[in-house]
């Protein structure tokens, strides 16, 4: 390759990605918001009964085989290995192409049979839909892999953003369009499927548009060189696998529910009409949680470069301030953004969704914010360090018990048995990683002073936005329209719990203020910090 890698262009690139990572994840999380309201609980439980099927292939595919196959044409840059770098996109190519292929016959094939297993045979016609998505994946996946590979993170990220808002556009206007004339609500979920397909399309226009934009050097090929197919395919599958395994994890825990709550629910004598709106309220929750846990993807994207350069650098050993900084941050807002959510969980709950319904299950659903917080960030940490294969294994485990104790919990509890199962899944799988790092690094992530200040935060929050709510919910905005009251009773205890918390801590100093200045978006707080610290040195 003609350019060359250097760290500044590295971390450049990085937080360019980071940025458009967190832009996608933003998004993927608030069109659920006005799309459930637009098809009510019904069409969202439709919705969300079959997306997990297409989520998990799309970041599987143009999320972590993208990544793979940068690694593996950045590992072959010199010009002895041009052929190699040949064989890695014909074989990445067609090893795609049969996964493509494969996933499509099996969610177009066995559209019915997927259907009827969820209990719901009329959702075949939105597998049969979604199953289109799959066949685009080889060349989005290639063409992400190969702008990575040569250090052009520009096209991988505008493209990642144009391919969201294409696909958010098409989902909102479309199932606007198709709910107004009348059609059924399943029309409406396979409309919102096709926004995938159409956001898949403009995200390969575009990035084909930098290819004509900057030519590529070209690959040439020795006739003398042999390169083995079957080391290739490994690798490409460890480590795809390995890089969105923190990303699919709660994409498959969705897919469990998808499987066993609804079909529970009517197993126990609830009719199918009340048993698909509680599945579909249930799923109100998915966009709390991703809401909830975007500072702690943030920080996943951000870390993983970060830990494997300075490991590379110096054997581990500078790696591990900038683990212990990733983990006292995702504690912090995971531990702010769980607690936080469920205190003003039934306003918010009414003022996205025009109702209050099951918020004490979603109160429990939200937990998962804490759980997913530390899961990204352990996951992460072992990334920068090379270690995959337990993780992975862990996350497996988790899985299974989340789908053991589904069908263990959903006949005694209900609805509320699905919540639970999820953080018993997420909290095995966190302590475990937890553990392991720990077994690797045998260091203090953080210290006792660290905790007692973040719980005397946590406690100021939770008794400063209990207090106003009480006021506000039950006194202040009363007189208003129900919605309304909701809107202004959770934006306002929203905004006072976030100052209160935010502002103790940073007259605690827990977080450094050159700490903050390494972190994405963490030069406010360390100019916040600062001037309060200024104003009273003796506090």
């Amino acid at each position: 390759m003609n350019n060359e890698w250097t760290m500044q262009k590295f971390m450049k690139g990085a937080v360019l990605l980071t940025i458009a990572a967190l832009i996608v994840k933003a998004l993927s999380a608030v069109y659920r918001i006005p799309f459930q309201n637009i098809v009510g609980d019904q069409g969202f439980y439709i919705y969300q009964q079959v997306y997990p099927f297409i989520g998990v292939l799309t970041v599987w595919t143009s999320y972590g085989f993208a990544v793979a196959i940068s690694k593996l044409l950045a590992d072959a840059h010199d010009e002895a290995a041009s052929n190699q770098r040949a064989v890695i996109l014909r074989t990445a190519f067609i090893y795609l192409s049969v996964i493509s292929i494969i996933s499509f016959t099996l969610l177009f094939g066995g559209a019915d049979l997927l259907a009827r297993w969820m209990g719901d045979g009329e959702l075949a016609q939105l597998l049969r839909t979604g199953s289109f998505v799959v066949l685009l994946m080889p060349v989005l996946a290639l063409l992400k892999g190969s702008f990575q590979a040569e250090g052009r993170m520009e096209p991988v990220a505008y493209g990642q953003v144009v391919e969201q808002a294409v696909r958010v556009t098409v989902i909102l206007v479309g199932t606007f369009i198709v709910v107004k004339t009348g059609a059924s609500l399943y029309v409406a979920g396979s409309t919102a499927l096709l926004g995938a397909i159409v956001g898949e399309i403009a995200g390969i226009i575009l990035l084909l548009l930098f290819i004509r934009k900057k030519h590529r050097p070209e690959i040439r090929q020795t006739e003398h060189e042999r390169v083995k197919i079957g080391p290739i395919i490994k690798n490409l599958t460890i480590i795809s696998l390995s890089v969105s395994m923190s990303s699919l994890i709660l994409l498959f825990f969705q897919l469990v529910d998808s499987f066993t709550v609804f079909s529970s629910l009517t197993d126990h004598g609830m009719d199918r009409l009340t048993a698909m709106e509680t599945k579909g309220t249930y799923d109100r929750g998915l966009p709390l949680v991703q809401m909830g846990i975007l500072i702690a993807s943030t920080l996943s994207l951000s870390i993983v470069p970060l830990i494997a350069h300075t490991t590379q650098k110096k054997s581990g050993r500078n790696a591990i301030p900038y683990a212990q900084l990733t983990f006292r941050i995702a504690l912090l807002f995971g531990t702010a953004a769980t607690l936080g959510l469920i205190l003003v969980l039934p306003p918010v709950n009414e003022m996205l969704f025009e109702t209050r319904d099951l918020s004490a299950t979603l109160m429990v659903f939200c937990i998962q914010i804490f759980w997913l917080s530390l899961i990204l960030t352990m996951t992460s940490l072992l990334q920068g360090l090379g270690k995959v294969v337990l993780p992975a294994f862990l996350l497996i485990v988790g899985l299974v018990l989340k789908w053991l104790c589904n069908a263990w919990l959903l006949p005694k509890f209900g609805i509320m048995g699905a919540a639970i199962a999820s953080n018993v899944g997420f909290a095995v799988i966190a302590i475990s990683l937890y553990l392991y790092v720990y077994s690797i690094w045998k260091i203090r992530f953080a210290s006792g002073r660290f905790y007692i200040h973040l719980a005397v935060a946590s406690l100021l929050m939770i008794c400063s936005v209990l207090a106003w709510m009480f006021v506000a919910d039950g006194w202040l905005f009363d007189g208003l329209s129900s919605r309304l009251g909701a809107m202004l009773t959770a934006l306002t205890s929203v905004g006072l719990g976030a100052t209160v918390f935010l502002l103790y801590i940073a007259k605690s100093r827990i977080i450094a203020e050159k700490e903050w200045f390494l972190l994405p978006l963490g030069r406010r707080m360390a100019m916040i910090q600062l001037w309060l610290y200024g104003k009273n040195r003796k506090w």
